[in-house]
């Protein structure tokens, strides 16, 4: 074969090669040396958004919009320094709720709307027990957009809530995440007589991030109404200030339990919650069933009556005698339900005293007791 013609084929070859692997440099001044990957004019494909996650979309924007006038951050001066927190209009009258470790010790409060306007406000009252508190303001009726509240009874494990608030300074955030767990209960900043704390019943778990500042802000369903306040975070983190952040396990004090709080803070300036008086436990290992001689594994047992509470006056026996566990008293009664409401856990009474009952109500309990079943009844009174 030629030498020349051999020598052009394998040139040829090359170029070839080198255009397909994207490595051909031609002349430094050829215009040719920028190759667009579309030629010009050509359309871009469209990207495919399933419908559904359209209208997922336009629904948080139409709720967002609907909603916000209605949220309010709060800027807050202690003897101490200060902080903030977050809160939503109550009602047409300036009663705006929101926590009341927001507001505690507070010396001056100023709440700030979506619409960019700046008042004061007062402190009408605060619940210690279920952390709530009213701050009352002074503006026109048309500066206010009260917030429609739910049911959080028809609340479900799974369902999308939306909180929105002012975490770290940052007004108007926005989060999404779903119900995590229903009756939760949280310890309260108030003394029980005997020692310990009382303890705030019925509480919302949820993932949507609640970090510093998202205190006191409400928590949405989908249709736009409040079905919480945001109250806690359990974390085991925190950022370079020192501040904890969010780890996924929030915690927000239902809508029912607000519906109950707020009215008596605005009319009396407090609210009083119903009181049984007795201890108990209700989470049993197998050893501690063993112990205690359980017939079944779910129940409260009481371990402790208060003397002259409604549970000492109603006849409730706590356990009395010695067991292989140390600290551990046999002998006492197993409630088991209320009003015949099945009870398996703690919460699951405290979720339905706080949400359905009021001091001078009457209740019933089924507790097991020596081998066999009692009803009894107890009429209960305030907490002290």
């Amino acid at each position: 074969m030629n030498r020349k013609f051999t020598l052009m084929v394998v040139i040829g070859t090359l170029l070839l090669a080198s255009l397909a692997c994207g490595f051909f440099v031609p002349n430094q001044a050829s215009p040719a040396a920028i190759i667009p990957t579309l030629e010009p004019g050509q359309p871009v494909a469209p990207i495919i958004i399933n419908p559904e996650v359209l209208d997922e979309q336009n629904l948080l924007i139409a709720l967002y919009e609907r909603v916000y006038p209605g949220v309010v951050s709060l800027q807050v001066l202690t003897p101490n320094g200060g902080g903030q927190g977050s809160g939503f209009v109550y009602d047409k009258l300036g009663h705006i709720v929101t926590n009341y470790h927001v507001v505690e010790n507070a010396t001056q409060i100023e709440v700030i709307f979506s619409s960019g306007l700046r008042t004061y406000g007062e402190v009408r009252g605060v619940d210690l027990d279920s952390d709530l508190a009213v701050v009352k303001v002074d503006v026109a009726e048309n500066e206010l957009t009260a917030l429609p509240l739910g049911n959080s009874d028809e609340l479900k494990v799974g369902q999308t809530v939306i909180a929105i608030g002012n975490p770290f300074g940052l007004s108007g955030t926005m989060t999404t995440g779903i119900v995590s767990a229903l009756g939760r209960t949280l310890p309260s900043d108030r003394q029980a007589p005997g020692g310990g704390v009382f303890n705030a019943a019925d509480l919302i778990q949820t993932d949507a991030a609640i970090n510093p500042g998202n205190s006191g802000g409400p928590l949405f369903n989908l249709n736009g109404e409040v079905i919480g306040v945001n109250r806690a975070i359990r974390t085991v983190s925190s950022n370079s200030q020192g501040e904890p952040v969010n780890s996924g396990i929030g915690f927000a004090i239902s809508v029912n339990i607000i519906k109950r709080v707020a009215p008596g803070i605005i009319q009396n300036g407090k609210y009083d919650y119903p009181y049984m008086g007795i201890a108990s436990i209700s989470d049993f290992s197998l050893e501690m069933i063993d112990a205690l001689k359980l017939p079944q594994f779910t129940g409260i047992y009481v371990t402790g009556v208060q003397p002259d509470s409604p549970a000492a006056r109603a006849g409730l026996q706590a356990g009395n005698q010695e067991t292989t566990i140390g600290g551990l008293l046999s002998g006492g009664d197993l409630i088991i339900a209320i009003d015949g409401r099945p009870i398996k856990i703690y919460d699951d009474l405290m979720r339905y005293l706080v949400s359905n009952k009021g001091p001078g109500d009457e209740v019933v309990l089924t507790i097991l007791r020596d081998g066999g079943q009692v009803e009894i009844s107890l009429l209960l009174d305030k907490r002290p």
